[in-house]
């Protein structure tokens, strides 16, 4: 054993990992107006609350029906004959609050699929190559963890281009603690580094 480790338990490490991504996303929504949680910063119109509501879908979808253990909302963005992109943004009729609640009923739904299989159990991904669809409940916990800090990254710069906040989660911003005098001057400092590969 680990000097200082006092437990092995991989299924609750991955657990831990992906229940910080979801944390994450949703808190990036804090202290905003909705206009802005709804905003597209980005030509493929990234935005806050779609990022929620495209999670909450995957995650319904690969802890749910993957195992046999369909959850019950209506998610209609997710169907197939859903228009593009469908489930990367909120209507006007969407609420807030309705999505980042249905978020969070889905992680129930997701921490209940998690406890009651083992890491080895088996499922089947229907919307994968049929070649892969038989897979693992760790490997979907891999997947959809990998998948949901993907975008908490997203949601960390979109927040930053909407009002300057920046952190990985709320306990540990992991950057330097500078002021902002400090980080004009670093934001110059890589701007003039790159201009010297510039061909202008």
């Amino acid at each position: 054993m680990l000097h200082g480790m006092t437990s092995f338990d991989p299924k609750g490490d991955l657990r831990q990992y992906l229940q910080e991504g979801r944390d994450t996303l949703v808190w990036k929504l804090e202290g905003l107006s909705d206009y802005d949680v709804r905003r597209p910063l980005v030509p493929t119109g990234t935005n806050l609350l779609g990022l929620v509501k495209h999670c909450a879908g995957v995650e319904g979808g690969y802890f749910g029906e993957t195992f046999g253990r369909p959850l019950h909302e209506p998610m209609p963005w997710m169907d197939e004959d859903a228009e593009p992109n469908a489930d990367m943004w909120a209507t006007p009729e969407e609420k807030r609050d309705d999505i980042i609640a249905l978020h969070r009923r889905v992680w129930a739904h997701s921490d209940a699929t998690i406890e009651a299989l083992d890491l080895d159990a088996r499922g089947r991904v229907a919307w994968w190559p049929e070649e892969r669809q038989v897979v693992s409940l760790h490997r979907i916990l891999v997947h959809v963890t990998a998948e949901t800090h993907r975008h908490a990254g997203h949601a960390d710069l979109v927040r930053e281009l909407i009002d300057g906040a920046a952190g990985v989660r709320q306990t540990n911003s992991n950057l330097p603690d500078e002021d902002q005098q400090w980080w004009s001057g670093y934001h110059d400092r890589l701007e003039a580094a790159a201009r010297q590969f510039s061909k202008d």
